[in-house]
């Protein structure tokens, strides 16, 4: 046969559907000039997602969510992740195309205890009406300034003890940036003698051992809440591997929480120079404050005085300092939360080992700090290690700053020996109970370290003092509730609090502060059920968030039964 055979083929048909653009909301160009024009253009980091959400925050009033879009293609970031980042701090307000943007103007009514115990609860029913549809008025969590309570905050500026009156004015004056000009300035704090041990240090009369070893014998413990000896800490972190940064946590989320601004606004360089000396007795190549927003006043002037210093730096290769700005998350106080919240992340504590001084910041041992821890390191090696620990009572050593709130006489910090008894705190640096009130019960570590009754006021307030009470110290805020309060509705208030301020992660605190504010709410408490509650929060948690959070509900079953039997629990 001659006939050519041929053969028979199947055209090979690409089933694979391509996509024309990216999966994910496209990109609106007009918003995308827009983005770039208020971002600027230097380079853009992960670690400043936080920090580029503010700005768009602040100029649009919220976060529209075709700007989060933009965002996340100028970022190189995945869309999901810019979202899951900006929904996760309260601070931040998404809002979606079929959504209504919020008032430009939001007034927040702190509903922290010692704000409701003077009457905020009333505040926030009066004042929406009050003010018209045309301002949000939401309860926000303790804003560090319990000493003033109730607290308002219209638009950045707070107003103190504040009442409709007070409200409506600041309203009215227009004016919603708060300014903080009163403060030691650079020049005064230097005529001080300021600088002066910084430059001791530089100038090699001390070495870096000696300086570490004078806090190690003072026996100073890190003020946030932890209370690791500090000089333990500075030399753990030193015999670590290079570069080494350090991270300064004035987040100061924890009810009834304000020393650290407080001594912010009076004295920012003795601060600055605290870090400084750790950073040169460590080895510290950049360092990241992390300030709390709700503290606008002091971000703008602490950010003005970290440009003086770098316009005219104070060692040879100081460290760079950058300032970053919290979001409203209490749970950034936990020092890996912190740590992610600076790496642009959500603020999810991370599980330990290994521990932030082997692997912190971007993966390097990092020296974490509490702002008052640092604010102390002039004054012990100016004075000595045997200064600091002469100080204290009831057998314990060294000064504490007490934040006291609640029905005192004096609210305010309050510089006392270690060892202090509630009693002796009350009538000695606060003036007393109010009048028309007896004292019934106190908080002596913030939301998170249970509450005691007053026949309890002899015990020394320090570290390692309370455990066994089922109590702590923490940051040494001290809340003083008379026999005009109820025990049982303050725990209902901090419950409250930590299920609205757990990050998620983990089970036992989402669900179990959930399911506590629930059983605690109503008019009778199943005790058993509480109480096997608590032990799962307690022994499963990963962080101190949910491991504390049970302790005011045990202490009110342990040492106020009266107020279940009142009732019918």
């Amino acid at each position: 046969m001659s006939e050519k055979i041929q053969r028979i083929t199947t055209p090979i048909v690409d089933r694979k559907r391509h996509r024309k653009a990216p999966k994910g909301r496209r990109v609106d160009s007009d918003v995308w000039i827009h983005l770039q024009h208020l971002l600027g253009e230097e380079p853009k980091s992960a670690d400043q997602l936080i920090e580029y959400l503010h700005v768009i925050q602040d100029h649009m009033g919220y976060l529209p969510v075709e700007y989060l879009t933009a965002l996340a293609k100028e970022m190189g970031l995945p869309q999901t992740h810019v979202y899951e980042v900006a929904t996760f701090y309260h601070h931040f307000d998404v809002v979606k195309e079929s959504d209504t943007a919020p008032p430009a103007l939001t007034v927040r009514v702190c509903d922290g205890l010692s704000c409701e115990m003077a009457g905020s609860i009333e505040l926030l029913k009066k004042i929406p009406k009050l003010l018209g549809p045309h301002i949000r008025v939401i309860p926000a969590p303790c804003v560090g300034r319990c000493d003033h309570a109730p607290v308002a905050v219209v638009g950045q500026v707070p107003v103190h003890q504040a009442t409709e009156k007070t409200i409506q004015a600041t309203v009215d004056a227009g004016r919603f940036v708060e300014e903080h000009t009163q403060f030691l300035s650079l020049d005064d704090y230097k005529k001080n003698g300021g600088y002066a041990l910084l430059n001791a240090c530089i100038n090699n009369q001390h070495t870096r051992n000696d300086i570490i070893t004078c806090l190690e014998q003072s026996g100073l413990r890190g003020l946030g809440g932890a209370g690791f000896p500090l000089g333990r800490k500075w030399r753990i972190v030193s015999l670590e591997p290079a570069p080494r940064l350090m991270a300064v946590n004035i987040d100061e989320g924890e009810p009834g929480t304000f020393k650290d601004r407080v001594l912010l606004e009076r004295d920012p360089h003795r601060f600055l120079e605290g870090m400084l000396i750790a950073a040169w007795a460590i080895g510290i190549s950049k360092i990241y404050i992390y300030l709390r927003d709700e503290y606008h006043g002091c971000r703008v002037m602490l950010d003005k005085q970290i440009k003086l210093l770098k316009r005219n730096p104070l060692m040879a290769d100081m460290p760079e300092i950058i300032l970053r700005r919290g979001a409203g998350a209490y749970i950034c106080g936990e020092e890996s939360a912190m740590i992610e919240s600076i790496e642009g992340k959500r603020g999810m504590p991370r599980l330990r080992p290994p521990f932030v001084a082997q692997v912190g910041l971007f993966g390097r041992p990092t020296l974490e700090h509490n702002f008052e821890s640092l604010f102390w390191i002039r004054e012990i090696i100016e004075k000595g290690a045997d200064w600091f620990s002469s100080h204290g009572k009831n057998n314990r050593k060294g000064l504490r700053t007490f934040s006291v709130s609640g029905r005192v006489k004096q609210p305010g910090i309050k510089l006392a020996p270690a060892g202090i008894t509630i009693q002796e705190l009350i009538d000695e640096h606060c003036g007393g109970m109010l009048e028309g009130h007896r004292f019934y019960a106190y908080l002596p570590g913030g939301a998170s370290g249970g509450i005691l009754p007053a026949t309890l006021n002899n015990i020394p307030l320090d570290f390692d003092t309370l455990q066994a009470y089922g109590c702590f110290i923490g940051s040494a805020a001290v809340v003083v509730l008379s026999d005009q309060d109820s025990v049982s509705n303050a725990a209902r208030n901090l419950m409250n609090f930590f299920k609205n301020e757990s990050c998620g992660q983990c089970t036992p605190c989402r669900v179990g502060t959930a399911k506590a504010h629930a059983l605690i709410s109503k008019p009778s408490w199943d005790l058993p059920l509480l109480s096997e509650l608590s032990q799962v929060m307690r022994d499963a948690s990963i962080c101190g968030l949910g491991q504390a959070a049970p302790n005011a509900v045990d202490c009110v079953v342990k040492y106020f039964p009266q107020e279940l039997k009142k009732s019918g629990a």
